[in-house]
């Protein structure tokens, strides 16, 4: 049973959630001035603050496992620097493919000066909105981690949101490691809206 203090830190998360849904669509014109608060309240009582995916392949194991596994994903309609922070496992629109998305860890932000272990390779400062993301298996070579190694930065709006849990199989699974305050924020929402059973109905199809 869920408590009541937790409930309480959830409808602040989707509060906060909906205002920033608001405010993104009223910035793109898709919505008008006098339809904000029918869209916050919207937001606030229906949906859910996380969505299924699944994650292919090892380069984020073992953490998200060796072949992958469904995971469940907080969403994030406006990404910086005080809604992800660096450690955070997140979901990236792919920067070469934006059709598809990667999942990767986010390893610097903004005015963080980045240093290869080239000696030829100038180090250089990732500038305003811009991240570098790693896959977290160390065993596979740059080119085979895809990661910002190969793509470079991303941006900061390109993340659509946070991995909480990772269901490998049947019988393993559990939050996923983040940073310390994102695993404190997302906590009230993996209480309220973890299904295992939902989430493994989605990993064997």
């Amino acid at each position: 049973m869920v408590a009541l203090s937790t409930w309480f830190r959830y409808i602040a998360s989707k509060l906060e959630y909906s205002v920033s849904v608001s405010r993104m669509t009223y910035g793109r014109g898709q919505i008008a001035e006098t339809e904000i608060l029918d869209t916050i309240w919207k937001n606030l009582f229906q949906g859910k603050l996380t969505f299924l995916t699944s994650n292919k392949g090892e380069e984020m194991a073992p953490m998200l496992g060796t072949q992958g596994g469904t995971l469940l994903v907080r969403k994030i309609p406006t990404a910086d620097p005080t809604r992800v922070y660096v450690g955070d496992v997140v979901v990236v629109k792919d920067p070469i493919n934006t059709n598809k998305h990667l999942v990767r860890r986010l390893a610097a932000i903004e005015g963080y000066e980045m240093a290869s272990t080239n000696k030829d390779d100038e180090p250089f400062v990732l500038d305003k909105d811009q991240c570098w993301v790693l896959a977290d298996n160390e065993n596979l070579k740059p080119k085979e981690a895809y990661d910002s190694r190969t793509f470079g930065p991303v941006t900061m709006g390109d993340i659509v949101g946070r991995v909480i849990y990772c269901l490998r199989n049947a019988v393993d699974h559990g939050p996923v490691n983040n940073s310390h305050f994102s695993t404190k924020r997302d906590s009230p929402v993996l209480e309220v809206e973890l299904d295992v059973e939902e989430m493994a109905k989605n990993h064997k199809s």
